[in-house]
């Protein structure tokens, strides 16, 4: 199996497998587990970002003016999943809190969110795999990013699923519905594998904006949900282990 296959198909797994719950759980992910897993998937997100995307950002540029386009690439993937967040029906989806009013029901405020938030996420896949084969970048990095985009997909695939179960319709029906709310992220990264030579110019912004989309969702959406309530400090735990992982990874495998 093709490594750029395999790495765009992670994070559609790591929501196939959070909506898979609904086969053997009757009620929510444990809080316990779900903060380890947020807590995790947020270190390993955040060290992907700055050495898989930003410094190999920084790396393709000359001189100080190198920093000029990944910084501007960096606020435009933070401002562009702002805007996403604030004109759509949106409620975050681990945390409750709503946008914009719609007649839309909870459950698909839940899906429709974890669905906008999951394309640029595989977007963010795509680009660090493009920024390795343009420019000899060891896929590790990529393959680190994608597992960390995964681990956050599990709680969010169940969140979806369960629901659904709970309204009425069958274990097949919910998982499917879950597990398909995370099929935008194969194909955002295929979006931007099939533009790289197009965009190979301006490889700089589009890993830095990545890396911005990514940190966003980290800071927005992870966060607040572990550090909220009991087991707080576990998720703090979990990150750490996730950035030292990542870390590690980037140094042995890079």
């Amino acid at each position: 199996m093709s490594p750029v296959f395999t790495a765009l198909m992670i994070p559609f797994l790591g929501t196939a497998l959070g909506s898979a719950f609904v086969f053997f759980m009757k009620k929510e992910m444990p809080a316990l587990v779900q903060k380890i897993l947020l807590g995790f998937a947020s270190g390993v997100m955040v060290a992907a970002s700055v050495w898989s995307l930003i410094i190999p950002a920084i790396e393709m540029g000359e001189g100080k003016a190198a920093i000029v386009p990944p910084t501007i690439g960096l606020l435009a993937g933070f401002l562009f999943l702002l805007l996403i967040d604030y004109i759509t029906p949106h409620i975050h989806p681990v945390g409750g809190d709503e946008g914009p009013q719609s007649h839309l029901s909870r459950t698909a405020k839940l899906a429709l969110a974890v669905t906008i938030h999951n394309f640029p996420e595989g977007m963010a896949v795509g680009v660090a795999i493009a920024g390795a084969l343009a420019a000899d970048f060891n896929m590790a990095g990529a393959f680190a990013l994608s597992l960390g985009i995964a681990i956050q997909n599990v709680p969010e695939g169940a969140i979806i699923s369960m629901p659904l179960r709970a309204a009425g319709n069958s274990r097949w029906r919910a998982f499917g519905i879950g597990a398909l709310s995370g099929i935008v992220e194969p194909a955002g990264g295929a979006l931007v594998l099939l533009l790289a030579s197009a965009v190979l110019g301006i490889m700089p912004y589009m890993l830095a904006f990545a890396a911005g989309a990514m940190l966003y969702v980290v800071v927005e959406e992870l966060v607040p949900e572990y550090s909220q309530g009991e087991h707080s400090n576990v998720g703090t735990v979990g990150f750490a282990l996730g950035f030292a992982l990542m870390m590690v990874l980037d140094v042995v495998l890079g």
